[in-house]
Formats: structure tokens, C-alpha cells, sequence
């Protein structure tokens, strides 16, 4: 198991939102590549990275900042939001990303989420954001009608083996993690899944770690910005 900090891109700064909501919006850092050695120089290996404005846009409009993330640090980036095109995966991959989330495209784009698999295999993660169980799409801003867990069992059929799933209703919201809703969903996919949505402190990486068999990694936002969790910590727990 290994901790994710997370850099969300929104106007090319580092934020966070909660719920989802582009409306609750905390900018953390105008610079987003100052901010990726900070968890670099904490000891962090990788980092977990969301365009969005390409969530709601599809265009991947942040896609440079990605690039000198990439270009100026030696973290391991997952990155996700607006990768709905080979084109964008391509260049993704080119710039050095270790691992490219799909999230829309996975339930717009049927053909595109197999085509993607078959070049791009186990760089690709599949993105499941869910609230109250339906799987949402564009940036969070819409349901999709799909049972959560139903359709990581079909990502798993199609070839997929990473999983990012975020409990909407915490994310953002520092309330704690549901270490159930993870394992549940880890079981659906038949792998272990990177948790995401609610970490409040170094408590919740514990209870993650008890259930490890079913965490890959965990990603973690807000509570490293504002201090109720320390990213040192986290790591060595994890």
C-alpha cells in the first residue's frame, strides 16, 4: 500500500472541492509544480493528479502543468480528467505519466475504453467516482444510471487491473474514510483498489492498512493541505 498525495488542477492552480462541488473550491497553491516537490521533498513516490477543468471540458485543457509536473520532479504521476482520446493518452504517456486514469470515456466511450486497454494496458486505471452507489461522470456533475460496483466488474472483464474509486459524499470533506465501501468494491473488481474520498488523518491510512489485501494505494488531499494528516507519517504507515 503507498499514499497519493493529490494535486488538483483547476485554472492551472491547485485546489480541492468538496463533494465535487466546482462551486466549493479551496485554492492551496497558484503553482501547482512548486507544490509536487513539496510532496516530492516529504518523501512521496507518487502523485495523484485531476484536470478539472478537463473532467467537465473532455479536452484535457491542463495537460501542460501536467507536463513540467512531470518535467521537474521524479514522481510517479497518475493522472486523470479529460483523457477521452488516444491522441491526449499518447501525449500523456510521452510526457512520462506512470499511469493514466479513465473516468467518462469508460461509460461514453465503450470502444475507446477497449481500445485504450489493448495499447495502453497496465498504465491505464479505471475511474469509478460514485455517489450513493451510481457511478457519476463529467467531472462529477452527472449520474450515469450505472451500479458502482456492477461496472468495476466489467472494467475487470475488459482487461483493466487499477481501480481509483472515490466516495463522493467524503471527498473533500475531511470526515473519514469507509473502509467497507473499499474492500466491497475491491472484491467487485477482483484487485486491489486505490482508495480515494474522506482521509481525514493518519488514523484512516490505519484502518486501510488493516484491510491492505483490498488497497493498492491511497490517495489523500485536503487533510495533508491543511495539516490533520502529516504526508511523512502517512508514508511510513503505509
Amino acid at each position: 500500500m503507498y499514499i497519493l498525495p493529490a494535486i488538483d488542477i483547476l485554472g492551472g492552480k491547485a485546489v480541492r472541492l468538496a463533494k465535487g462541488d466546482y462551486a466549493q473550491v479551496t485554492v492551496y497553491n497558484d503553482d501547482p509544480v512548486e507544490q509536487a516537490k513539496r510532496f516530492e521533498d516529504a518523501g512521496a513516490q507518487w502523485l495523484h493528479m485531476v484536470d478539472l477543468d478537463g473532467a467537465k471540458s473532455g479536452k484535457a485543457d491542463n495537460i501542460a502543468v501536467v507536463e513540467r509536473i512531470l518535467a521537474n520532479t521524479g514522481l510517479k504521476v497518475e493522472v486523470g480528467g479529460g483523457l477521452r482520446g488516444m491522441e491526449v493518452l499518447a501525449r500523456m504517456a510521452d510526457a512520462g505519466a506512470q499511469r493514466m486514469v479513465l473516468g467518462t470515456a469508460l461509460v461514453r466511450d465503450p470502444e475507446f475504453a477497449y481500445a485504450a486497454i489493448e495499447e495502453y494496458g497496465d498504465m491505464l486505471a479505471a475511474g469509478i467516482d460514485a455517489k450513493d452507489g451510481e457511478v457519476a461522470v463529467t467531472g462529477w456533475t452527472e449520474g450515469s444510471g450505472l451500479d458502482a460496483f456492477g461496472f468495476a466488474q466489467r472494467m475487470a472483464a475488459l482487461g483493466y487491473r487499477h481501480l481509483v474509486f472515490t466516495d463522493i459524499a467524503r471527498d473533500g470533506m475531511q470526515t473519514g474514510i469507509d473502509e467497507r465501501a473499499y474492500v466491497r468494491m475491491a472484491e467487485a473488481f477482483g484487485h486491489p483498489v486505490i482508495a480515494s474520498g474522506g482521509v481525514a488523518g493518519i488514523d484512516d491510512i490505519r484502518r486501510l492498512a488493516a484491510v491492505g489485501d483490498s488497497i493498492e494505494g491511497v490517495i489523500a488531499g485536503r487533510a495533508i493541505y491543511e495539516g490533520s494528516l502529516d504526508l511523512e507519517e502517512a508514508i511510513a504507515a503505509c
